[in-house]
């Protein structure tokens, strides 16, 4: 076949997510974050799986993930929208019983009287300056808010994968001085506030991209890798280039692999002569311009022409080919292309 295989271990992910369980003690509990098709991987069978694993509460980032996660995981599970209840949701909100995280008086003033004691949370902007509603408004609002009966008060920590960075404690105080009192389930922690301590953990955690194996949490299980098919392969004489620009040129006598693989499956350009794949465990150097959908790679120096090279395994993790293209492995997850081939394996897959 000519399109890569991005194989999904299950199993990994499941054990992911019960290793930052056992971060927080029994009285915490631990959501999962499967927004942007769990990070690029599948939501419905990544979904499934937290759920055997015994993760009860999930969240996404807009209420047609919610739908897509409602119909994967069946009733029961609980998944909260992380943008809230946005005009035209209501129906979706209602009808699939999602739990919007409410962030401005708009939503509350919108949710409240479109969809009288159903759930609902509440975000707060502790600093981060995005989602939630800033102090002043939550000072205006609370009263109200806390009579309707919120599930969860939350907010998002802008600094959590930097342990020494004033943000965390700064925005961990003004939580406390916004939540105190309310007798309303927190939660402040995703996969890096997880590991900042207990002092962060509250009620309930949010791991994202720890469940997928990236930073900050360093512990993880490898749950992915992508293979790639070499198409063709040619020898190059000293001198002759190789793709878009000419951005290559032998310098000796070499052997170039053609990779299916490019920027329309999420290999970003910046990976241009910076990016390494495998053989095995040996390094061949990706050579040349990513293309739309093709990659070269000098593979000179194997004994004989590969069928096919690892851009992401057991040699390479996400967060080592995001620092390749000079970004972070979130955008490498999210960004992996339609066209891969997912393979899943573990989890009952």
């Amino acid at each position: 076949m000519s399109t890569a295989t991005l194989t999904i271990d299950l199993d990994a992910i499941a054990a992911n997510w019960r290793a930052l369980d056992r971060l927080s003690d029994h009285g915490t509990q631990t959501a999962a974050v499967v927004k942007a098709d769990a990070y690029g991987l599948g939501v419905a069978r990544v979904a499934r799986a937290l759920a055997r694993a015994g993760a009860r509460r999930f969240f996404v980032a807009v209420a047609e993930e919610g739908a897509a996660l409602r119909e994967a995981l069946g009733p029961g599970p609980q998944i909260c929208v992380l943008s809230g209840h946005m005009a035209g949701d209501t129906d979706m909100i209602g009808d699939l019983d999602l739990t919007p995280m409410l962030n401005s008086l708009d939503q509350m003033t919108r949710h409240l009287e479109a969809l009288p004691g159903r759930p609902f949370g509440i975000q707060l902007d502790t600093g981060m300056n995005r989602l939630g509603m800033e102090p002043d408004e939550w000072a205006a609002v609370a009263a109200i808010a806390l009579e309707a009966g919120p599930e969860l008060l939350m907010s998002h920590l802008a600094c959590a994968d930097e342990p020494d960075h004033p943000m965390n404690a700064e925005q961990l105080a003004t939580f406390h001085a916004l939540t105190d009192g309310t007798g309303v389930p927190r939660s402040l922690a995703a996969t890096g506030g997880i590991l900042l301590g207990s002092a962060y953990h509250f009620d309930l955690t949010r791991p994202g991209i720890g469940l997928y194996g990236g930073l900050p949490f360093a512990e993880a299980q490898p749950a992915l890798r992508l293979t790639l098919p070499v198409i063709q392969t040619r020898m190059l004489e000293p001198g002759e280039t190789v793709g878009y620009g000419c951005a290559w040129a032998a310098e000796a006598p070499a052997m170039i692999a053609t990779v299916s693989g490019g920027y329309a499956d999420g290999l970003l350009r910046s990976l241009s002569g910076r990016a390494v794949l495998w053989a095995d465990d040996v390094p061949c150097p990706l050579i040349g311009r990513v293309s739309m959908d093709l990659i070269t790679v000098d593979v000179s120096h194997l004994a004989a022409p590969p069928k096919s090279l690892d851009l992401i395994g057991p040699d390479q993790g996400v967060d080592a080919l995001a620092e390749q293209a000079g970004t972070i492995g979130y955008e490498i997850l999210t960004g992996l292309g339609a066209r891969y081939a997912r393979r899943y394996t573990g989890g009952a897959a």
